[in-house]
């Protein structure tokens, strides 16, 4: 097992954010593993495998001839223009280096001008956001290329203890401010902690291809962040403010579910998994 896991060099575009470095500390002691940071930090300035790396400045092909990698993992956050020219580069690599391939962490906002029912790896994407739209733009791109060198991983909301959303929960619930609910919006969520392990299983397997990695089951955003304020607890002597934003008068669907790429049972989902990890 060793021999073969020791055969990639993976990069993390992004390996200082919450998703990226999740990525990175589930990989790294398995495989040669090398990340990008963008905010100073000890532990990335002084870690060998880490490169220092702007969207917005920086040439993304440096990094690539110096890590010359066997898989790319993109988790780059930042303006979505220099996004889209970094990946523009990373494709020019991936045409030369042939051996190469990609993880590409895209958005269930793919599909957000859909609102109707939920989205499955087939269907054909369409979205009215500026987000969506960028995601969109590097999928197509990332799409010309022979399909063993790529791996779009499209997610919904993305939860975790370390979780920018949990963390802005909590600091609402400390300084007693409205949390914004959406009760009409219907979606998939998922854990950096189980999205680390799919990502692993990907790599393992050498997996391509479109892969929806939401939870099973579906939840209305305003029940589940509700459920969330229950589990994480302690808001000292006054109640949660509960804001409910109402965008439309009909319920809207914003969920990647998987239905043909399906991983094994123990790497599946469900959104009760992830309120009983934010317990521990």
């Amino acid at each position: 097992m060793k021999e073969r896991e020791d055969k990639h060099r993976i990069l993390i575009l992004g390996a200082s954010g919450f998703l990226g470095n999740a990525i990175y500390k589930e990989l790294c002691s398995y495989f040669r593993t090398f990340g990008t940071y963008n905010i100073s930090h000890p532990f990335f300035e002084q870690n060998k495998h880490f490169f220092q790396y702007n969207v917005e400045e920086d040439d993304v092909f440096e990094v690539l001839e110096a890590v010359r990698p066997t898989i790319i993992i993109s988790a780059l956050r930042g303006d979505f223009s220099a996004q889209v020219i970094a990946h523009t580069h990373i494709c020019d690599y991936l045409k030369t280096h042939k051996a190469c391939k990609i993880i590409f962490l895209s958005s269930a906002n793919v599909f957000d001008g859909y609102s109707k029912y939920p989205s499955y790896e087939q269907d054909k994407t369409l979205s009215h956001s500026v987000y969506g739209h960028f995601k969109i733009k590097i999928e197509n791109m990332l799409m010309r290329l022979p399909k063993k060198q790529v791996a779009l991983i499209r997610l919904p909301m993305v939860f975790g203890a370390q979780s920018p959303r949990i963390q802005e929960i909590k600091d609402l619930l400390s300084s007693n401010e409205p949390i914004e609910v959406f009760p009409n919006l219907v979606m998939n969520v998922t854990s950096d902690y189980k999205l680390t392990q799919q990502i692993h299983y990907i790599i393992n397997r050498n997996k391509n291809g479109v892969y929806h990695l939401g939870s099973n089951d579906l939840v209305h955003h305003d029940e589940f962040i509700e459920d969330i304020i229950k589990t994480i607890g302690n808001f000292g002597n006054f109640s949660p403010i509960i804001k409910r934003v109402y965008t439309t008068n009909d319920e809207r669907y914003l969920a990647v579910l998987p239905q043909k790429n399906l991983l094994p049972k123990h790497l599946q989902v469900s959104s009760e998994d992830i309120l009983t990890e934010l317990a521990v």
